[in-house]
């Protein structure tokens, strides 16, 4: 059995359901024709909230696209650069509002290639080749605002766990609150659930390829942090407020 180091005081109380939760993503700016692609694919725009029809894929009925692409449409179209996180007590939004922004103030822009590939089972478009810069981004916003999340209460803890965790991702847990940041980020903007090999699979990967090849065939321009909020339990994340990088 593996001997998990202990972090002190790791395990908060259970939120309050009618709580926010909040993130740090890298998206696409709203109207874009990456931005355009994410929501269609999904079938709702995280900048407005807009329900879309989803496209037509071969071989798969609409009722099965829409649950392939349920807790990605969920989480709206975008990269996590710090994971969802509750508040700590005595913080609020607009605390939060201004340290994006002084975080987005202090960085340059990049650019990134972008192309579709499969992640522990599951579609999302990722970088091609990575990039440090994009791994140096993540790592900063975890680090430098830990200071607004809340502990995670000991039952999400358990949630975390019982999908498998090494020993690294377990101290990362502990440490930051998710097991995959630092050096088990992978940047990715999920496009499905875990797929299988077979006919499904297949019919997915020819409806996205082409899409995919259409708004990627130029770098992706990294040129801002978006603040996204879940307004309570469940809900969908919405995107609130983006941070233009100040470099």
């Amino acid at each position: 059995m593996v001997d998990f180091p202990r972090f002190p005081d790791i395990g908060g109380a259970e939120p309050d359901p009618s709580a926010s939760r909040y993130a740090l993503y890298v998206a696409p700016p709203p109207g874009s024709p990456l931005a355009e692609f994410g929501a269609d694919w999904l079938g709702r725009d995280c900048a407005t909230g807009e329900t879309r029809a989803q496209p037509t894929v071969d071989g798969l009925d609409a009722e099965r696209l829409a649950v392939l692409t349920q807790s990605a449409r969920g989480y709206g179209f975008h990269a996590t650069i710090k994971p969802p996180f509750y508040l700590r007590d005595g913080l609020g939004e607009a605390d939060l509002v201004e340290a994006f922004a002084a975080f987005a103030a202090k960085r340059e822009p990049f650019d990134v290639l972008l192309g579709l590939r499969f992640l522990g089972g599951f579609l999302a478009l990722m970088l091609t080749p990575p990039d440090h810069r994009m791994n140096a981004l993540a790592a900063d916003a975890v680090r430098d605002l830990d200071s607004f999340r809340a502990l995670p209460s000991e039952a999400e803890l358990e949630r975390r766990r019982a999908h498998g965790l090494s020993a690294q991702q377990e101290t990362l847990l502990q440490q930051w609150g998710y097991p995959y940041v630092m050096g088990e980020f992978r940047f990715h903007m999920t496009l499905t659930a875990r797929l299988p090999d077979g006919p499904e699979r297949d019919a997915i990967v020819a409806a996205l390829a082409p899409r995919v090849d259409a708004v990627t065939a130029d770098p992706f321009r990294v040129d801002a942090v978006a603040l996204f909020k879940q307004p309570t339990k469940g809900a969908d994340f919405i995107q609130v407020q983006r941070f233009g990088f100040g470099g």
